[in-house]
């Protein structure tokens, strides 16, 4: 029998989650406040009450007012709330608040929906929830509503009576939430999303080899257990967090503060299988409240900041949120900076953005966002927002730490899976061969540290029992290093008879699962899996050849390291296969695998410094 949990020792757990990646932002330890005599602005603490579909609930904001702000000397504002378990002042968005309430911005952080002191279930950024909630609080930035306790805001710069001159900022749910206010109310200027979500049905579910098939096509994926438990558990958690909360707090179908369609979700993907019609309802709605279905919509200038030390809301996010806004002519710009989900939040690397600082100035990131608001929120032209894509580089000690390109790398280097487990750059050194592996019951592979990362603990190294993976390697790599800059891809043919015999079930999560990874090499030969991403794949033929996309990443392989490509039969931080499905993959003249890597070009290399022209935001 499961042993009794004690309340106090399930709000420890709680506030465990709640101090570390699943908060993201994180609720950090902030510097001391200076001296109330000194600071650069007031703050007021309001409660705005809103309508929101059939519920009513009071939104907890603070207003940062800086020194000489009024209205006959009105200032642009700037949005922030929390990310998950988070509140408005929980280290991270009370910083950020501040950094820009002492740079002359009126700053408004409010707790999320379901967080904090404000009212309504949970409902993942919803812009029909959510968003319209946001929605409201540019009302009363733009002085025609008014807060509970009468207060009125009237010195906010406008575009027009009821316009508010208004840009967002946040991390993670406090990063999709931008975009789905956008969506529902075109006042908002400019947006600056970090490490947020593009679609919660990969996030949540990834199929790596779904990836650009259309949704009446799309098979589920492998359930990322691990991220998504956790914050279910910090989310229903939120009584113990933050005691005496509002009512309209109270959660939908046996949840306790999330929405019905929520639970439901979760409940389908603990089940751990996926009947036609319940699959379609969850995709359907976890589309929908997720930037994928919505970004039509979005028409604000929107700088996107994603993290490479990332494996809940990886680099293909941002990417795909990126190309739809450029395509459609939404301005748009990308870095990809060092810290994500995954432990590197609390320890950004030497001159990085860190939110538990606000340290603006001091950071490439920084400044690019303090350009971007001076660019969109206080209208000054002729300000360099910098290049449209820019990406950390860790192998830089001395110079510049971000190299630059037009566009994200497309792949341009081909190797291909030879049948002795070599990784060989010309088709024709392919030696004809077939290697076979099989999954166990029970995980046999490790790669992510997503459980370390919620808990703040050591984590193992990753690692695949024999057997139950396959590997190819690459020679030592000659001549210059080589710099891999984007999501690499893979397209190959397997052959599993037991797949075969089940796969055209209903349900599909008969269908084959395989995990695919790439490692480096050292001279040494220790193996490093590269940012510690894995791309899970529910293969909807085995009979045909199929395409992986790997997350995306940033890494240099220095000379002498070889590359090593792995497909796992399972891993511990993803739900697996039904059934034991034995895997074999032959290389030969129809069927070799090939491994396609997007390189980044000398000529597409820039320094933190290079300039684009303001064309390449659709300005």
């Amino acid at each position: 029998m499961p042993r009794a949990v004690s309340r106090p020792a399930l709000r420890t757990s709680l506030a465990l989650l709640a101090g570390t990646a699943l908060a993201a932002p994180l609720a950090l330890t902030a510097p001391a406040p200076a001296a109330a005599t000194a600071d650069p602005y007031s703050v007021t603490a309001l409660k705005v009450t809103v309508r929101v579909g059939h519920r009513t609930c009071a939104m907890d904001a603070d207003v940062y007012r800086p020194a000489g702000v009024d209205a006959k000397h009105p200032a642009p504002a700037v949005l922030t709330t929390n990310g998950f378990g988070g509140s408005k002042a929980d280290g991270s968005t009370d910083i950020i608040a501040k950094a820009f309430a002492s740079r002359g911005y009126v700053a408004l952080a409010y707790s999320g929906l379901g967080f904090g002191k404000t009212g309504c279930p949970i409902s993942l950024d919803d812009p029909r929830v959510d968003g319209r909630a946001a929605s409201r609080l540019l009302d009363l930035l733009a002085g025609t509503r008014k807060a509970d306790d009468g207060t009125k805001i009237n010195y906010v710069a406008k575009d027009s009576r009821d316009d508010p001159r208004v840009g967002m900022i946040g991390g993670s749910y406090g990063g999709a939430i931008q975009l789905a206010t956008a969506s529902v109310d075109h006042r908002v200027d400019a947006l600056v999303p970090l490490i947020t979500w593009h679609d919660l049905s990969y996030s949540l579910d990834p199929n790596n080899a779904g990836r650009g098939v259309d949704a009446d096509g799309w098979v589920p994926g492998a359930y990322k257990w691990q991220w998504t438990s956790g914050f279910f558990l910090l989310g229903e958690g939120q009584g113990l967090l933050h005691p005496n909360l509002d009512p309209s707090r109270a959660g939908e179908a046996g949840c306790l503060h999330f929405v019905a369609r929520a639970c439901d979700t979760k409940r389908l993907l603990d089940s751990g299988r996926y009947p036609p019609g319940p699959t379609r309802e969850m995709l359907d709605y976890v589309r929908s409240v997720s930037p994928v279905s919505y970004l039509r919509s979005v028409t604000t200038p929107t700088l996107l900041v994603q993290g490479q030390d990332d494996s809940l809301f990886n680099l293909s996010e941002a990417t795909d949120t990126y190309r739809a806004l450029t395509e459609q002519g939404t301005p748009a710009k990308m870095i990809w900076q060092q810290w994500g989900h995954s432990g590197g939040m609390k320890h950004p690397a030497p001159g990085e953005l860190s939110l538990a600082k606000g340290n603006l100035e001091d950071s490439y990131v920084g400044r690019r966002i303090l350009a971007w608001f001076d660019r969109y929120l206080r209208h000054r032209k002729g300000v360099d927002t910098g290049p449209a894509f820019a990406y950390y580089r860790d192998w830089v000690a001395d110079g510049p730490t971000y190299g630059t390109a037009p566009a994200v790398p497309r792949a341009s280097r081909r190797l291909y899976l030879s049948g002795d487990g070599a990784l060989v750059g010309d088709r024709r050194d392919v030696v004809r061969g077939t290697r076979e592996y099989r999954n166990l019951r029970i995980p046999t592979s490790h790669s992510e540290s997503s459980l370390s990362s919620m808990l703040n603990l050591p984590d193992r190294q990753p690692y695949d029992l024999p057997g139950t993976a396959l590997a190819w390697t690459s020679a030592p790599v000659s001549g210059r290093p080589l710099e891999v800059v984007g999501a690499p891809e893979v397209t190959l043919k397997v052959d599993s008879p037991r797949t075969e015999e089940v796969q055209n079930s209903p349900d599909a999560a008969e269908k084959l699962v395989l995990f695919a990874k790439l490692y480096d090499v050292a001279p040494d030969g220790k193996a490093t899996l590269v940012q510690r991403l894995v791309a899970p794949a529910r293969v909807p033929d085995v009979t045909r050849r199929f395409t992986v996309e790997l997350p995306g990443i940033v890494h240099r392989y220095e000379r002498g390291h070889r590359l090593r490509f792995v497909i796992a039969a399972s891993d511990d931080a993803y739900a697996g296969n039904r059934g034991v499905k034995p895997v074999a993959v032959t290389s030969d003249s129809e069927n070799t695998g090939v491994l396609e890597l997007p390189v980044a070009q000398e000529e597409s290399k820039g320094s933190e410094g290079s300039k684009e022209s303001e064309d390449s935001e659709g300005s």
